[in-house]
């Protein structure tokens, strides 16, 4: 039995993005670091009555309590039935912590293997993507970078060539 068994207003990023570019308005995504912080924003978004993507880094979820964590995102959603919420890994920088993501409930993870090789990329983001979908979880994932810094990760300006483009998405 998942999540959404139990709560159907927990909605995959994909879910969200379709609805918005369908009905054509934007939807916030906001990342957050503690229990007031989901407060507020579910409140807000309640208040307005609008899908929302609450993001979640390894970082934060590396410094908190797992059952905690787990419990905060089943008290919003049980709060808001109404409310369409994404739960989403942000920038996920392995399949482990992509799986620890899914399995804590989360209806969304972006994995960013963009500091591999192409190759390992793919096949990362691949087992990634299996392991997802078999959950009904949607993925995001990072094909090239952009440079700078990402939580622990730093990356140089590494485009993709236009025909890689297709190998990803025919994960």
């Amino acid at each position: 039995r998942n999540s959404r068994d139990e709560f159907p207003n927990l909605t995959t990023l994909k879910q969200i993005l379709e609805h918005a570019r369908d009905n054509q308005y934007g939807v916030g995504a906001f990342n957050i670091v503690n229990m007031e912080a989901l407060q507020a924003v579910l409140s807000a978004a309640a208040k307005k009555n609008s899908p929302v993507i609450v993001g979640l880094s390894r970082g934060a979820i590396s410094y908190t309590e797992k059952v905690y964590l787990k419990h905060l995102m089943r008290a919003g959603l049980e709060m808001y039935p109404h409310l369409p919420i994404c739960y989403h890994l942000d920038h996920g920088d392995s399949f482990e912590s992509c799986k620890l993501a899914i399995d804590l409930g989360m209806s969304s993870v972006m994995i960013d293997a963009s500091h591999h090789s192409y190759e390992e990329n793919i096949a990362i983001t691949k087992k990634v993507v299996e392991y997802a979908h078999a959950r009904g979880v949607s993925v995001e994932a990072e094909l090239g970078t952009l440079g700078g810094i990402e939580e622990d990760v730093t990356g140089t300006v590494c485009l993709n060539a236009p025909y890689q483009n297709l190998d990803y998405i025919l994960l």
